[in-house]
C-alpha cells in the first residue's frame, strides 16, 4: 500500500522525457500513481516487476508503468492509451 510519508517516486530520464512530450506533469503522475486502479500486475516477473496503473485527468485516460521497492517506486514511462488498442474503459488490450 502506498504511504506517502514513507514512499519515495523516482523518475526514469525515459519517464520524464515522455511525460514532457505527452504533457503530463509530475503531479499528475502523482495523482495518477496514490489514486489510479493496476490493470495489469507483472510483480512476478524476475527482470523487472512492475504493475500496469489506469488514471485519468479529467476525461483523458492515463496509463503508468512503476516498478515498486520497499520504500520507492519508480516510474518507467506514462502516456494516454491508444483507443484502438485498448477496450473502450482503457482496462484490457484489445485482441
Amino acid at each position: 500500500m502506498y504511504n506517502q510519508r514513507m514512499t519515495k517516486i523516482l523518475y526514469r530520464a525515459h519517464a520524464v522525457q515522455r511525460m514532457f512530450e505527452r504533457k503530463i506533469s509530475i503531479k499528475r503522475a502523482r495523482q495518477v500513481f496514490t489514486t489510479g486502479e493496476t490493470i495489469e500486475d507483472h510483480s512476478d516477473d524476475m527482470t523487472s516487476p512492475s504493475r500496469l496503473i489506469l488514471g485519468w485527468e479529467g476525461k483523458r485516460p492515463i496509463h503508468m508503468v512503476v516498478s515498486e521497492k520497499i520504500e520507492e517506486v519508480i516510474v518507467i514511462t506514462a502516456y494516454s492509451p491508444d483507443s484502438a488498442q485498448w477496450t473502450k474503459d482503457f482496462k484490457r488490450r484489445r485482441s
